[in-house]
């Protein structure tokens, strides 16, 4: 009776330290998971200053700019609803441009800028992520047309 007892205490706490690893795994990844947003949902929702999140939409005509140093651009983003100052600092992918589609990982800074780590460029005209499907780029009126899935 006594093993039967001591082995029933044994699973138990094995159980309890199965279930708390897991819940301690959940927590660790809920704070360094990257959420997508959209322009429109950083009007919304608002933002966290320097939470990890990505960045997704079109680079608006005429907004990229490069500075002095060589390295850093800044640039905005839109879904059509809303956009997004941008600025990154570092060696941007080949196809990345204004008027294509952009997602950016990164964090915002408390003046509501978002500071960009890595630059994810549209590798195909006809590719479109999830969260912007419906969205366009007219490249003659520089207007993003649709508007992003929420």
């Amino acid at each position: 009776m006594k093993s039967k007892h001591q082995r029933l205490i044994l699973v138990l706490i094995a159980l309890v330290a199965i279930i708390g690893a897991g819940l301690l795994a959940a927590s660790a990844l809920k704070d360094e998971a990257a959420y997508f947003y959209v322009p429109a949902d950083v009007k919304a929702k608002g933002f966290t200053p320097g939470k990890a999140v990505r960045l997704g939409g079109m680079v608006v005509a005429g907004s990229l700019a490069h500075a002095p140093d060589g390295v850093t651009k800044t640039f905005t983003v839109s879904d059509g609803k809303a956009t997004v100052p941008v600025r990154f600092t570092g060696i941007a992918p080949d196809l990345f441009r204004e008027g294509s589609g952009v997602v950016a990982e990164g964090k915002f800074d408390a003046q509501g800028t978002f500071i960009a780590d890595n630059l994810l460029a549209k590798h195909d005209e006809r590719y479109m992520p999830r969260e912007m499907e419906g969205m366009s780029y007219d490249p003659k009126t520089h207007k993003v047309t649709g508007a992003a899935k929420p």
